[in-house]
């Protein structure tokens, strides 16, 4: 029994390094953080909404399946879940986003930002930048990476 043991090592060790050394895969979104830039609109009459202070809305994707989101006053968090596609893209969705209800200052976009990350589909990442599609070419949503300040 032994002598088979012995035999079937080297097999063994190989298939378990063949395992083991294909595991970069496409990046994850998790463990980022992202300030949002702009919110396109397939509506020409709504066009693009950029944002004048863009760290008054960011989001994490947190390792454990959570995302945080700040929401201009407001604070939000609800589970995520994404599928690569490919090296740079694949389907994103979250769950439902538990959010607080202060009232901030107009524009008003905490409110559109958490009714519409239901209805997010796909991620791209393209130059750095995080693009999140909505449902039903319902618009995008554009976002940089989250800078810590000095």
């Amino acid at each position: 029994m032994q002598s088979m043991f012995v035999k079937l090592m080297p097999a063994l060790l190989v298939t378990a390094c063949a395992a083991t050394s294909n595991t970069s895969g496409p990046p994850s979104l998790a463990g980022t953080s992202w300030q949002l830039l702009a919110i396109q609109s397939m509506d020409d009459a709504q066009g693009t909404t950029k944002l004048a202070d863009p760290k008054r809305f960011t989001l994490s994707f947190g390792a454990d399946g959570r995302a945080s989101l700040r929401l201009d006053c407001n604070r939000g968090t609800g589970a995520w879940e994404a599928k690569p596609a490919g090296a740079d893209s694949g389907q994103l969705t979250f769950g439902p986003i538990a959010a607080t209800r202060a009232m901030c200052p107009p524009p008003h976009l905490d409110e559109r930002i958490v009714r519409d990350l239901t209805y997010v589909r796909g991620y791209l990442i393209k130059n750095g930048r995080l693009y999140l599609s909505l449902m039903a070419d319902g618009g995008i949503y554009e976002w940089e990476p989250l800078r810590s300040e000095p």
